[in-house]
């Protein structure tokens, strides 16, 4: 319960996963939810995308939009 208690005091952009190798994954499936759903993204979301599409050069999101 910790872990997940402490995740609901942060906004999105603020929870990023810890192991490296997972934040581009995690990262594209933010996006791609947000652009399949037509939901906006705050100036922290934005600005934590940012920091991390840096490294994420051959990330690919790909969405239908949803009904």
């Amino acid at each position: 319960m910790g872990s997940n208690h402490s995740k609901a005091d942060k906004g999105q952009g603020e929870r990023m996963p810890l192991a490296k190798e997972a934040t581009c994954t995690y990262a594209t499936d933010w996006v791609t939810t947000k652009l399949q759903w037509k939901l906006t993204a705050d100036r922290a979301e934005v600005k934590a995308l940012r920091r991390v599409a840096v490294g994420c050069k051959s990330a690919t999101v790909k969405f239908t939009p949803a009904p």
